[in-house]
């Protein structure tokens, strides 16, 4: 089966499980959806969802947002991790699009990606979720997916986004992007994965791959030290 064979099956099995998903961070608009994305680093959209309102009730523009310190911003956004830079982040890219985009957030990804924090993943989810322009956001689940089924080598996200792509019609990378994270939560998880019982790896997952995966995944035994000498370093322990 071709990568380009195995795209389409994988399409049609993704639209029946989620045929149209929402995107699971909470917002009103796009600054918003900027804000909750930054927020999402290394952090549980379940997470995020729970300090945004908080944040947002302070502060859900920009000019309001440049109005709180750096340390109020901190201490909402504490259990998303990563606050120190975070914080300063929202902070500076609010300023920045108070000063230079009229306190608007601007809708190419250079511009986007220009402001401080702000990757071209996140530039991707908000060109796609707050602006319609066709994105395909990789992020590590997708990433991991994507080598896992074989559409991609996995060798680094750049490649994976050209890869899927070139699979999937343009028309469809918004909603191909919502649907693979859905698909990686409920039925296709990093660890103790059934490969057989997994509607797209029971046929898309290679021998080879399940194999690596388990080597990745077994526990390294420790060597066992004997003799006299591993006797008395027990001892001194």
């Amino acid at each position: 089966m071709t990568r380009q064979e195995k795209a389409k099956r994988i399409g049609e099995i993704l639209d029946e499980k989620f045929p149209m998903p929402d995107i699971p961070l909470a917002h009103e608009d796009p600054y918003t959806l900027l804000i909750a994305v930054v927020l999402s680093a290394q952090c549980t959209d379940e997470r995020v969802n729970q300090v945004t309102p908080k944040l947002f009730a302070k502060a859900n523009a920009p000019a309001a947002m440049t109005r709180l310190t750096v340390p109020e911003i901190r201490a909402i956004i504490m259990p998303c991790g990563l606050s120190p830079a975070k914080s300063k982040n929202i902070h500076a890219l609010s300023r920045d699009i108070v000063e230079k985009h009229g306190g608007q957030v601007p809708k190419s990804f250079e511009e986007l990606e220009a402001l401080p924090g702000v990757g071209h993943k996140t530039a991707s989810v908000v060109m796609a979720h707050a602006f319609g322009v066709p994105a395909f956001p990789v992020d590590t689940h997708i990433h991991r997916l994507a080598e896992r089924w074989g559409l991609s080598s996995g060798r680094n996200v750049v490649e994976t986004e050209r890869d899927l792509k070139s699979l999937f019609p343009e028309n469809e990378w918004i909603r191909r992007h919502l649907q693979i994270i859905y698909f990686g939560r409920s039925h296709c998880p990093a660890r103790a994965h059934d490969f057989a019982a997994c509607p797209v790896c029971g046929w898309a997952a290679s021998q080879a791959h399940r194999k690596r995966e388990k080597k990745m995944r077994a526990p390294k035994s420790r060597p066992e030290t004997g003799g006299a000498a591993g006797r008395r370093g027990r001892a001194r322990r």
